[in-house]
């Protein structure tokens, strides 16, 4: 896992389940109805997720706007 989060950072989906604690399954599922952003396909069999995106939902998560 990165030491610093940023903008620019891509991170995989373990990271992202480090830093926002819900499993696997519900990441996808929110990925799919929008509540969690999409990933960006790099590779065949790889994604990543943007910092940029990863940063809101945690902005949101803070706030106390997570479920809305």
């Amino acid at each position: 896992m990165p030491t610093t989060l940023t903008e620019n950072s891509l991170l995989r989906l373990p990271q992202v389940l480090a830093l926002i604690p819900v499993s696997r399954s519900a990441w996808r599922a929110g990925c799919k109805s929008g509540r969690f952003p999409e990933p960006v396909k790099i590779g065949p069999r790889t994604s990543v997720w943007k910092g940029s995106d990863i940063l809101k939902v945690l902005e949101k998560i803070t706030s106390g706007e997570a479920g809305k």
